[in-house]
Order: C-alpha cells, then structure tokens, then sequence
C-alpha cells in the first residue's frame, strides 16, 4: 500500500488510541508503517505538524458538517450543543484534548470557532464579546474533558489516602460531591450543569450590552 498523507495520520490516530500522546513518537509510528522515519517528513515535517493533523482528524470525525443554528433556534442552545460535540470527539480517543490543546494550528478547531464567532456576531452580539464566549465555552470543554481522560490514582497513592480525614477537613466539598451524583447522575450531567452557567452567564453579560 502506497505511502500517503492519509494512511500516515490514520495510523497515527490509531498508534494514539493504543498508546496515549506520550507513546505518539515518529520512531514507533515509522514502524508501525514499516518505513524509516525520515520517509514521514514528506508528508509531515515535524512532531508539531503530526499533532496538528492528528488533531484534525479527531475533530472530522464529529465536525465533518457544521451549520449554523435555525433562525428560532436560540444560540445559547447551538452553542451548547457545539460544545457538545466538542467534548464527543475529545473523549472518542485517548488523550483527545491533550492532542487538539497542544496544536495551534488545527484548521478544524479554527473552522469551528469561525462557526461560532460569526453565528454568535450575526445575532448581534460585538465580535470582541462574541470572541471571549466562544473561547470560553471551548476552553472549558478542553478543559474538562483533560480531567476527565487524566490518569486516576495509582492503588499505592490510594493506600495512603485517608478519606475519614479528608472528609474532616473538607466536609462541604465532599458533601457537594455525593448530593451531587445521586443514582442515575454521571459526568455528563455535571458537564452539561457546567456548561449552562457558562453559557447562560454569557447570555445575560450579552442582553445587558448597549
């Protein structure tokens, strides 16, 4: 099979899901491809290039259309929704968000902000408001979705944990946390509950605006 742009980041999506970001080296990917590594710097030039496609690959496969909301649908619910998605794709793939936070470059990470922006401009919000909600609403999800896919304690950390005394010391936070996740409530509620007054916050910031 041919050696190609496609086939080389295709492989690297997969080399990612099998062995984190950190196992993402163009060494292990040239040998999973069966070249040497300096065959993949035609098609990519260096590691920054690799995240980036990889990055974008990521993001295609939920963002491969995008439309702007209905004229009676409200942008808080649109944007919500972008959000969303945003956070699908992070957590379809191992270390998803650290992959699309570290490229600068991703067209589609742009694309989606453009989206956003200009979505957001076209109701009438100023593009510089409408510019620190979308960057918000997606450094938050970033955010989120890099606790949710970071590495949970190893048993020897726990072992040395004392919860008793931890309760003790933090009794409203762990209190919070249990009201919080009753039977049949999960991190994605607690994302979605985030994200609201996120967005809602910004919508009121946005309605007071002369």
């Amino acid at each position: 099979m041919a050696l190609d742009r496609q086939r080389i980041v295709a492989e690297a999506v997969a080399l990612l899901d099998a062995e984190g970001l950190d196992g993402v080296t163009t060494r292990r990917l040239a040998a999973r491809l069966g070249v040497q590594s300096p065959t993949l710097y035609w098609h990519l030039p260096n590691k920054a290039a690799l995240l980036t496609a990889i990055a974008d690959a990521i993001l295609d496969q939920e963002f491969g259309d995008m439309t702007p909301p209905q004229p009676e649908q409200p942008w808080q619910d649109w944007l919500s929704g972008l959000a969303e998605r945003l956070r699908r794709a992070l957590l379809a793939h191992k270390d998803g968000a650290r992959v699309v936070s570290a490229s600068q470059l991703s067209h589609h990470m742009a694309a989606i902000s453009e989206l956003a922006m200009s979505t957001l401009v076209a109701r009438g919000i100023p593009l510089r408001q409408a510019r620190v909600i979308v960057l918000t609403v997606e450094r938050f999800t970033v955010g989120h979705v890099l606790e949710e896919q970071a590495p949970r304690p190893d048993p020897d950390t726990l072992k040395h944990f004392d919860l008793d005394t931890f309760t003790r010391q933090h009794p409203t936070v762990v209190a919070a946390v249990t009201e919080y996740f009753q039977p049949g409530r999960t991190v994605d509620d607690l994302f979605r509950d985030c994200l609201e007054v996120v967005i809602e916050g910004a919508a009121v910031k946005a309605a007071a605006t002369p």
